[in-house]
């Protein structure tokens, strides 16, 4: 016997049972370990990073472990996260390199910025060109005299082809007048071997890998590209007090793929928060060994910095091409 109106109460049912679950299972995030993908070898993002994502799992009940995936200038391993499962346990250790320019340069990569969901900014570092400390160029304008007057001899090295370190050199170079050779490495450790081993006059590279070198005295940084002087090297001018145009802060942060739950996000990155309320003391001195300093930002505010990164690296790019 049909019983009228049974049809759609069963399936008012259905409809609430779902809507119940869909929450419920971003409320019971994360049931499993969380997966933060490093796009570069080992001594660069990594670094940025780990010392507030190792604090995380105590927030979140489940550790977050590092998977490095280097090659590409970063594409490998950003390519990877962003065609995974948008539910929170894939995570990729971003930066303007990985998944900004590296989309932008690259027509083969499957990827853009807009195929992921920011979760928050956990540092801010900078990017340098540093020579050996032995070499013969004490600073930018030795260099580009020496560089203009030996056009193509001065080779330099970065964590990859068309990543961030990459291009920025490269615009530096054709704001300068004169022409490079790049040598890429899958990293900017490698990258750095390169130059203290003698096989490139100069590298374009994040703080984190040279740092040490620095200190040891072997290598010498000559210029930031950041807006303003790294207060962990002080006398170190950016190529904007240099008298060029180039200049941008580097933020390291999270990032999930596409269409992950906003509660997710938003469960991620208060884990972020309240490590560093907590641990901000440790994190900090973490940091500053590195010549960085913890920076954190929330997804909007860290989704506004990489579309104001992705616009300064479209024009940088059409530059190139002129």
């Amino acid at each position: 016997m049909r019983i009228p109106g049974l049809t759609s109460m069963v399936a008012a049912a259905a409809l609430g049972l779902f809507a119940a679950a869909a929450p419920a299972s971003a409320q019971n995030f994360p049931a499993k370990p969380i997966q933060l993908v490093i796009p570069f070898a080992p001594g660069d993002t990594d670094a940025m990073l780990r010392p507030v994502a190792d604090k995380m799992g105590e927030f979140l009940g489940q550790p977050v472990v590092l998977n490095y995936k280097p090659g590409a200038g970063g594409g490998v391993g950003a390519g990877s996260v962003a065609a995974s499962k948008a539910d929170g346990y894939t995570l990729v250790g971003t930066s303007p390199g990985s998944i900004v320019v590296v989309p932008l340069a690259n027509k083969d990569v499957k990827y853009t910025t807009d195929s992921f969901t920011p979760v928050a900014a956990i540092s801010e570092g900078g990017l340098m060109l540093v020579v050996a400390a032995k070499g013969p160029h004490k600073g930018v304008s030795e260099l580009v005299d020496y560089s203009k007057q030996n056009p193509g001899k001065v080779t330099f090295s970065t964590s990859g082809a068309m990543g961030i370190t990459h291009l920025l050199a490269e615009i530096f170079a054709k704001e300068a007048g004169v022409k490079w050779n790049h040598i890429p490495f899958q990293g900017s450790g490698p990258a750095i071997t390169a130059l203290l081993g003698g096989h490139v006059e100069m590298a374009a590279t994040a703080i984190a890998p040279a740092q040490s070198h620095i200190k040891a005295g072997t290598l010498r940084p000559i210029a930031v590209f950041g807006d303003t002087r790294l207060k962990a090297y002080p006398d170190v001018p950016t190529l904007k007090e240099l008298g060029y145009k180039l200049g941008s802060p580097t933020l390291y942060g999270i990032s999930a793929p596409k269409g992950t739950p906003r509660e997710v996000v938003e469960a991620l990155h208060a884990a972020a928060k309240k490590a560093v309320e907590k641990y901000g003391d440790q994190i900090g001195s973490s940091l500053a060994t590195l010549g960085a300093e913890t920076k954190l930002l929330g997804p909007d505010e860290y989704a506004a910095y990489l579309r104001n990164q992705n616009e300064l690296f479209s024009a940088g790019l059409k530059t190139l091409s002129n």
